[in-house]
This record gives C-alpha cells, structure tokens and sequence, in this order.
C-alpha cells in the first residue's frame, strides 16, 4: 500500500483479529469497499497465538446462544472462508476435584444449560468411561457433545485468502496513531505517513481498544490480560475430550499430531504496550500441575514451548458490540471474554447491522461502558 492513500472507502476496519476480520469479509461480500488496517498482520496478534478452544463450558451464560452459533461457523469454515483451519468437534469436559469446585460446576452447568447449552452433570465412573485419560479421583463432571477446538495460527491464512478473494483492501504493519473526523466520514493516520478515509469505521483493536477509542475521546477501560500458554511435545493418545476445571484455570486438549496444549488464563507478564514480556515460573509451574493431575498420563511427556498471548475484559466481562453513540458510522466491535468461540458469528451480527439489516441477534450496546465523567472531576478523584 502506498504511503497516501487517495481514495475513499465505504467503511475501515482497525484490527485484524478474528472478530475485525470477519467483519471486514462480511461487508465486502455485501458490497462495500472496505480497507481492514493492524497494526501487525492479519490474524496474528491475540487471536493467532490463543488457545483456540470451542467450548460452551468457559462461555458466559448470557452468550451461549452466540457460542454455538460460532462453533458451527467454525467447524463449517471451509464452507464460508474457503479453507481448513483445523476445527474439530470433541466432547468437552469440566471437572471438579473438591466440594468447592463441585458447588461451583453445578451452578454453572445450570447457567448454561437455562441458556440452551446441552450439558450435563455426569459420575466420575461415566466421566472416566467416555474418556479414560480422565482422573477417576474426580469428584464430578459436567460434559457437552458441543466443544472442540480450532488451529489458531492456521486462521490467518484462511482469512487472507477469503479477504483478498472479497476486494478487501489490506494494510498490514502500520499501527494507528490517530483518528480524526472529517466531513461525514473518518481520517485514520498510520505510521509511515501512511492516511486513509472512510465513511464508516469499525474498531476491533481487542486489548488496544481503550486507547483506540480515547483517539475518538470515548474513555473504555479494558483490562489486559496476560494468558500463558504452553505445549508439549508428541505423544501417544492420552485424551479424548477438551477438559477443563470448574474453576476456569485450566484448559487441555490433544491435537491430532499428538501435541498437547495446556492453558487455563494462568497470568505472565506483559502489558499492551509491550505485548506478552515474560512468563511467571510459579504460573507455569501451577498450570502444569494442575494439568498433570486432570489428566495423569502427561507425565510421560515434556514442555517444548511456552508463549504468552492477549486478552481483553471489559469491566463487566461482557462485549462491546455496536454503534459508538454521537458518532455518525462509528462502531466497535470486541472484549468477548473467552470469546473465540463466538468471534466468527459476532463480527457477522455487526456486519449486518452496518449493511442496514436486522442482526440476528441482539448486540452488545457500548454506551453502557463509556465514562461521561468529567475530566477534571476523574483527576482530582
């Protein structure tokens, strides 16, 4: 892309991820010129290094409906974007080893299941009967045909290919540095003198949402969290299921290679600024353990890799999705809290909103999370 670009679009998208990107194709197939704008490359910042599980079980219950919308999107992907990414169905499991967590996974099971969630408690016998690799010193269980997982970093690709193949305009490797309005539409400025302008935008920055919006003078606070993940090297099959803990603090599953990849929201350090800096052993160390204990055949194997991927939480851990209010085509679109089993349907649903069409399902109004608050009284506050 040259540096100045002349000519308008119909409507910007700002990030890449998952959720902007499926936005930026469904607009183009719908017939606008779109120009989808990272900071980096498509696909490859929080959403090409997560864990990329499909579960009901890590959903909150408000957007379950959402979740099993986006697991049959990906595991239809070939379908709609063109390509494999290496989404698979497995049955997914939560367990409880303590009273504590029991109480916990009852409550939840419920929650879910009042939303249309197909789960069911189930004995540590049958828990262990449907996968064997499971800890028969299990408590409880609570268990759903409907998880599974996606290949993260083969998503990029997927996209690429369904962006360009659409007319989408894609500018990699230019953060933003400011957004401005300009008669009935918007001036993004990137580095590297690098402008483009658009009628509409769409934010989908993830964690660099809140100071994406503070360039529109729209005060978001979003938490930034520093998810570690790990992955060991090959080994025999030793799990069926995706399992987790009731707790949320673990998340496994075994890919077909024979890799396995452990997760659970333990916390490195990092920030938006810098990204994932470095891991926090005694994490690590927890995470691992944890592991080893759901699923005890993961002694027999080793550590290979470990990174640290991004997160983003509003503060009440539920999404921002819609029209920025006062902002004639400004929309945001993100802070799913475990949300990549949703994000391909929830950049749907805003697309068909901006096209002028009645979303399937209600979005996720933003106002409820601006701060109106005067400058000057948060400063001495």
């Amino acid at each position: 892309m040259s540096q100045a670009m002349t000519s308008d679009f119909d409507v910007a998208v700002i990030g890449a991820g998952v959720m902007g990107a499926t936005t930026a194709l469904h607009l183009a197939r719908g017939g606008m010129r779109v120009a989808l704008v990272d900071r980096g490359e498509i696909c490859r910042e929080a959403s090409g290094v997560n864990a990329g599980t499909l579960t009901l079980h890590m959903t909150r219950a408000a957007l379950i409906p959402y979740a099993m919308k986006g697991r049959a999107l990906w595991l239809s992907a070939e379908r709609w974007l063109g390509r494999d990414v290496g989404a698979r169905s497995a049955p997914g499991f939560s367990l409880a080893f303590t009273t504590a967590e029991e109480e916990m996974l009852v409550k939840r099971a419920e929650a879910r299941c009042a939303m249309g969630a197909p789960i069911r408690l189930v004995s540590p016998a049958e828990a262990c009967a449907i996968d064997p690799g499971i800890n028969p010193a299990i408590r409880a269980a609570a268990f759903c045909e409907l998880d599974g997982h996606v290949t993260a970093y083969l998503t990029g690709r997927g996209y690429r290919q369904a962006l360009t193949a659409a007319g989408v305009t894609m500018v990699e490797q230019i953060p933003v540095e400011a957004i401005e309005s300009q008669g009935g539409g918007y001036l993004i400025r990137g580095t590297c003198g690098t402008r483009l302008s658009a009628r509409r935008i769409v934010l989908a920055g993830g964690v660099w949402l809140e100071s994406m919006l503070a360039m529109l003078g729209v005060r978001v606070k979003i938490k930034c969290l520093i998810n570690q993940l790990i992955i060991t090297e090959r080994m025999r099959p030793v799990m069926r299921s995706v399992v987790g803990i009731a707790n949320g603090l673990l998340s496994l599953k075994q890919f077909e290679n024979g890799s396995i990849l452990i997760g659970g929201g333990w916390q490195g350090r990092g920030d938006p600024i810098r990204g994932g800096v470095e891991p926090i052993p005694d994490n690590l160390i927890g995470n691992i353990r944890l592991a080893r204990h759901a699923i005890p055949a993961l002694g027999e194997t080793r550590v290979v890799r470990i990174w640290l991927g991004l997160e983003s939480e509003t503060a009440d851990a539920m999404p921002m999705i819609g029209p920025l209010p006062g902002m004639e085509g400004a929309y945001v679109i993100g802070c799913v809290h475990s949300g990549y089993t949703s994000a391909p349907y929830m950049g749907q649903l805003l697309a068909q909103h901006i096209l002028g069409q009645e979303p399937e399902m209600p979005l996720f109004d933003p106002a409820r999370l601006i701060d109106t608050t005067p400058s000057s009284v948060r400063m001495s506050a």
